[in-house]
Parts: structure tokens; C-alpha cells; sequence
């Protein structure tokens, strides 16, 4: 059955937890036991995240859910793979999901190491884990090259943490037929958002499939961050 939460909807229902969490006023919703027994058969979540690995995003805390809320899909600095396509894809497909929030964070250590990584001079990373942070340093080089150059020191680790949000939402567009076509055809929005450690605030940077005006209400007001 399709799912009775519009995509603009869900992202609403998720921009209303956050501020709850940031006013330190959470409801706590679907944490009991009546709620684990509903969710025994079967599950309906609000939307799927994926998110950092780091431990400061736990998802349902952050957007102040409960169990069943959310499909979570994470890894170190949010890097997309076969995995983490095919594990959105059952989201969309199968859970019938209206919403995938992709979530980014300040002082991330996986962007600091990409960074780290576009030095001439720097040292060799363990195979495995440069491998998952490698997606991320086109962007380290990128916002580099923007600021004229210069030492991995003079690079802004969020302004490239921001530039990767923005590609993996292109990636991801771009390698899930079934997720691009759930967009096309209205079933399914995207948000990609930066999520503030200090605040508590998760800040839209990119959306696709949602509506502006839903989208607006939760930009910040110092950085105007929001849609694009």
C-alpha cells in the first residue's frame, strides 16, 4: 500500500522532533511496549536515514522518534556503496518509505581524514578504511581549489563535509533507477542535511522532491541554509 505521509509530510513530521530535541522538550513517541508488540509483524516507517556511523547521531534521538520511525542505513562519513544503495532501494521499494534524509555533521573525522588525505606528505592510511573515505576527497579538492589553493590546514572540514552531502545526493540519484523514478514520480523526496553538534539542529542544504515552502521552515537563520 502506499504510505499516507506525502514526502513534504514526513520531512514536516521530522523538522517538528528536531526542534523538539533542540528545546529539550521531547515527547519520547512509540517507546513502549505496546508500540514493540504493533511492530512484531510488520513495519511502517516515516522515512529512511542514512547518516554518519559517529556516535553524537543517534537518528530517532536526534528527530525525536520512537521504534518503527525509521529505517536507518549508516557508515563512516555517510559514503555511498553497494550496501548502502541497496539497502535505501528496500526502503523505497519495499517499505514504501516517502523520504530519505541523508544526514551530514560538523567535525566529521572521516571528511577530516579525507582532507588530511590530499596532502602531498601524508601518511598511508589502513587499505580498508581509505577505501571508504576516497568518495570524499573529490570534494576536499574541490572546495580547495575554490578557496585559491593553499595547505589541507586552510581547508574549511565543513564546507567540504557540505560539498560531499551534495554529491552523494547526486550519487545517489544517479545509481538507484528505482530511487530517481520513486522521485520522478512524487512518491519519494530527498533531503540532504547538516546536522550541527553543538545546536542539536539538523540544517537542509539540499532537497529534491519536497516542497519549498515546507523546506523553508526549517532553514537556519544565520546561514539561510536550505533548498536548492
Amino acid at each position: 500500500m502506499t504510505h499516507p505521509l506525502s514526502p513534504s509530510a514526513a520531512w514536516q513530521q521530522m523538522q517538528e522532533g528536531n526542534r523538539r530535541f533542540v528545546a529539550d522538550e521531547p515527547l519520547h513517541p512509540n517507546q513502549d511496549v505496546a508500540r514493540r508488540k504493533d511492530l512484531a509483524a510488520a513495519q511502517h516507517p516515516v522515512a529512511t536515514l542514512f547518516g554518519c556511523s559517529d556516535s553524537r547521531l543517534a537518528a530517532e534521538i536526534i528527530f525525536d522518534l520512537g521504534l518503527g520511525d525509521l529505517f536507518v542505513v549508516r557508515n563512516a562519513g555517510q559514503v555511498m556503496g553497494e550496501s548502502i544503495v541497496a539497502s535505501l532501494e528496500y526502503a523505497v521499494a519495499v517499505l514504501e518509505v516517502p523520504l530519505i534524509v541523508v544526514l551530514a555533521h560538523d567535525s566529521c573525522g572521516a571528511v577530516r581524514a579525507a582532507i588530511d588525505g590530499t596532502a602531498i606528505d601524508a601518511a598511508p592510511l589502513p587499505p580498508h578504511i581509505w577505501k571508504l573515505i576516497a568518495p570524499i576527497v573529490p570534494a576536499a579538492r574541490k572546495v580547495l581549489a575554490e578557496n585559491g589553493g593553499g595547505t589541507v590546514a586552510d581547508i574549511d572540514s565543513e564546507l567540504v563535509g557540505i560539498e560531499h552531502l551534495r554529491n552523494t545526493v547526486r550519487d545517489l540519484l544517479q545509481s538507484s533507477e528505482i530511487i530517481s523514478n520513486a522521485v520522478a514520480e512524487g512518491r519519494l523526496g530527498i533531503v540532504g542535511a547538516n546536522y550541527r553538534l553543538a545546536e542539536g539542529v539538523a540544517v537542509p542544504v539540499i532537497t529534491v522532491g519536497i516542497d519549498t515552502e515546507d523546506v523553508t521552515k526549517g532553514i537556519d537563520p544565520e546561514t539561510k541554509e536550505g533548498s536548492e
